[in-house]
């Protein structure tokens, strides 16, 4: 049981909510880099977002703003804490990693806030953060002990070998992966993510988030992974250096965004680029599990130079009967067609998908770039979607604690 907070804690953690507005984001990156300096700790990280202009600082300065805007209604909290006990599945962040975190911030607001950090305040915020560092791991607790005691369920890193690796498009390979040990893997939520610990070279634990991009099933893992011209090491590493027979590590499937297990309405999922990779995973998963169920599948990507896996995803919608695919082509080629390569030249908008799917009767699941998602989350409230119809995931940093 977790003890409540103070009434004093309460009023002096709100009372630092405009020092957070305004200072939040120093706060976090000097959190971060105090955190860093212990190598034990810096091996958790996907360093790729931290850093000043890393998304991570801004991700975590907002949910430590949120936190204190809501400490009195902990219960507008629970999304946050969800995804970042799934964050931390993923990484296998433990219990003995919390400390680091609690000396990283107080040192953090002590050294931004100066004098206006006191004493009491910074008990205050000690206070604050060891009651939702319970609540992260009471959930954490959870979590594994359901997926160990599921069939092919594991704790920590996992050996995989990459069985075979396909080529996409012109940007993204798949990568089928089998557990080396020969077991069963734990079947995983359509939509959830893989975290892996990569040996690049020059890169000492690389920490990478993939989607998986097959149905549930109880032998392998399917990621499928695009060639980022200015990425940090983890999509070049796959695509220049892994191969078939190869082996990699990875913690089990996380994340809070996947298909509802018995969906009770029409389905849309809508993908931009790679977004399409947890998508990819849901079609497969209604057309085995779910023959009843409308789903309407509509992606946007470039061109057919960039359209990854569309003979797949149709032949698997024309076996359920009841899966609508429409592709959108922003920059198509020359050679593209509408009609045949493609359905739609042009960008998805909120418009068509009102004419073309039952979009107020329907649960939403969306993914892709952030310019993607803000126009469409947006755009799907003003068309009078309602809030708790619409899923989504982007690719790049959550909100974390410890920091992703």
């Amino acid at each position: 049981m977790v003890t409540p907070l103070s009434a004093q804690t309460i009023a002096l953690v709100k009372a630092t909510v405009p020092a957070l507005v305004q200072h939040g984001t120093t706060i976090t990156a000097v959190m971060y880099d105090r955190l860093l300096r212990d190598d034990h700790i810096r091996k958790l990280f996907n360093h790729a977002n931290q850093g000043e202009g890393g998304g991570q600082v801004h991700a975590l300065a907002a949910a430590i703003l949120g936190y204190a805007q809501n400490i009195e209604n902990l219960g507008a909290l629970a999304p946050v804490v969800e995804r970042i006990s799934q964050k931390h599945i993923g990484y296998h962040i433990l219990p003995e990693h919390y400390p680091y975190v609690a000396t990283a911030l107080l040192g953090a607001i002590k050294e931004v806030l100066g004098d206006a950090a006191t004493d009491e305040i910074l008990e205050a915020w000690g206070e604050a953060y060891w009651f939702l560092a319970e609540v992260l791991k009471a959930r954490e607790v959870v979590i594994r002990d359901e997926i160990e005691h599921s069939s092919g369920g594991w704790t920590g890193w996992r050996s995989f070998v990459v069985a075979d690796r396909i080529r996409e498009s012109s940007v993204i390979t798949s990568f089928i992966l089998s557990p080396l040990d020969g077991g069963p893997v734990i079947r995983h939520k359509p939509g959830q993510y893989l975290t892996f610990r990569l040996d690049a070279p020059g890169q000492p634990d690389l920490k990478r988030n993939y989607s998986i991009s097959c149905g549930p099933n109880d032998d392998h893992y399917r990621i499928s992974v695009k060639r980022e011209a200015d990425g940090h090491g983890g999509s070049r590493y796959f695509h220049d250096d892994v191969q078939i027979g190869d082996v990699v590590e990875t913690t089990p499937p996380a994340g809070d965004f996947f298909l509802e297990e018995s969906p009770q309405r029409p389905v849309i999922l809508l993908s931009g680029g790679v977004g399409l990779t947890p998508m990819i995973s849901m079609v497969e998963a209604i057309a085995a599990d779910h023959p009843d169920v409308e789903a309407h599948y509509i992606h946007g990507t470039m061109s057919s130079a960039t359209h990854a896996m569309d003979t797949h995803v149709r032949a698997t919608a024309e076996g359920h009967g009841n899966i609508a695919v429409a592709t959108f082509y922003s920059q198509p080629r020359a050679c593209d067609v509408p009609g045949e390569t493609h359905d739609v030249s042009g960008f998805v908008t909120t418009e068509w998908l009102a004419e073309n799917t039952p979009l107020h009767d329907a649960d939403i699941y969306l993914c892709g770039p952030k310019p993607f998602l803000r126009a469409f989350v947006s755009g799907l409230a003003l068309a009078g979607v309602p809030s708790d119809r619409i899923h989504y995931e982007f690719f790049g940093p959550a909100d974390g604690l410890i920091g992703t």
